[in-house]
This record gives structure tokens, sequence and C-alpha cells, in this order.
């Protein structure tokens, strides 16, 4: 009992040396544990890239797509015109005058609505954003999904465009800046199994060709023999012919 309380009483006179006469000395020693321990402790500041947009080339001016053919627009007042235009509007407002851009650019008639080109124009605005939205957003999965069955539903738009209109598929891909690529020729992986089953197919292949030979061969020359005696009986006629005139 004796060494506890004498221990007691040497740590509170060690605390009131420390907080009264040595207080610059313990804050000389704090400060240099505390300031790194701040700076590590201060959050990252992450580097905001300047992603560019397809949404930049339109004009803020420009009014919205509800409002644009709408004849009293021009009477208004300034502050009801900039809250009417792309100045104000979120980012499905943009999206939808994009989207209208592009149709206009590949649609067939003004009265055309869901034509391939049409249908390719749409995915397309949809694909970019999907990109822009995936460069901020690098991690977000359900997106990266959207984008590629998005991707996906546009190569075979495209792919039948290719296939039944030539013309009009390279005036999609000029007029919406699609660089098209041709899918890549069907390659199976060769296995040791594979393998051994492709040559027994084609020994089996070879087999039957070969029974079945003596049968062709007599078919053919039934084939041969009437198509002489054909042409015999046509020779003859005309002979007959030629004599009775």
């Amino acid at each position: 009992m004796g060494a506890m309380a004498a221990l007691g009483r040497g740590l509170a006179g060690a605390a009131s040396a420390v907080l009264g006469g040595g207080r610059r000395g313990a804050a000389a020693v704090c400060s240099a544990f505390i300031q790194p321990a701040r700076c590590y402790a201060r959050p990252a500041r992450k580097k905001i890239r300047d992603i560019p947009s397809h949404l930049d080339d339109l004009p803020p001016t420009m009014m919205k797509k509800e409002y644009a053919n709408v004849p009293i627009i021009n009477s208004v007042d300034d502050v009801v015109k900039r809250l009417l235009s792309l100045e104000m509007a979120s980012q499905k407002e943009k999206m939808k005058v994009k989207t209208q851009q592009l149709v206009e650019k590949v649609r067939r008639s003004p009265d055309d609505n869901g034509s391939f080109e049409v249908q390719t124009a749409i995915l397309t605005a949809k694909i970019r954003t999907y990109e822009e939205h995936l460069q901020r957003h690098p991690k977000d999965k359900r997106n990266r999904r959207l984008m590629l069955m998005t991707m996906d539903r546009r190569k075979k738009l495209l792919a039948y465009l290719r296939r039944a209109r030539y013309e009009a598929f390279e005036n999609t891909c000029k007029q919406l800046n699609i660089q098209y690529a041709l899918p890549p020729a069907y390659s199976r992986r060769v296995t040791k199994r594979w393998v051994v089953k492709k040559a027994f197919c084609i020994k089996v292949f070879q087999e039957a060709r070969k029974m079945k030979a003596p049968e062709r061969l007599k078919k053919r020359r039934e084939w041969q023999a009437k198509a002489r005696a054909a042409k015999a009986a046509k020779e003859k006629q005309a002979q007959s012919e030629g004599t009775a005139v």
C-alpha cells in the first residue's frame, strides 16, 4: 500500500510539473506529433477532370424541345426565354434536343420515327451519355451493363442495314460519326477431343462415299445413256423433217 501511494504521488508531481512550469516544453513535444497526424488525417481531394460532353455543342439560347415551335415564344420576356432555354434545362431535356438533332440527320422522311436509321440515332445518343457517365463513375456496373446492351442492339441494327441497304448504312455511319468494325470470324477452341472427333467424322464420310461409289457410277451411266438416246432421237427427227421438206 505504501508503494502504491508513493507511485501515485510521483505521477501527480510529474503531471503538475508539466502543467505548471513545463508547459512550453510539453507543447513543443506534442506539436511535433500532432502536425503530421493532422496532415495524415486530412481527406484527400480528388482532381476533377474536365470531361468533354457531346452536349457541349448545344447553344444555351436554344429553346427546349417542347417550346421550340411555339409561335408566341418570341414575344415573351427575356427572363421567361431564359427559363425555357437550354441554359436552365436539365440533362434529360438536353438529351431530348440532342437526340432530335441526330434523328433529323438520318431520317428518311419528316414522318419517319421508327426506321432502322432513326433507332440507330437514338441508341447512339444513349451510348454517348453512358460513356460520359462511366468516365466520371468508372465503378458503376449497372450503367456499364446497360451501355453494353445498348451497343449490342445498335450493332444488330447496323449489321442489318449493311446487309439490306448498304447506302443507308454508309450514310448513317457518316452522319452519326460511327466507326463500324466488322465482327470477327467464328473461331472455335481446338481441343484434342475435337480433333479426334473431326478425324473420325471425315473417315466415316470417306467410307460412306466408297460404299456408295458403285451405285453412283451406275446411275451416272444410266443418265449418260438416256442423254445419248435423247440426242440421237432428236437428230433423227431433225433429219426426217429435212427429207420431208
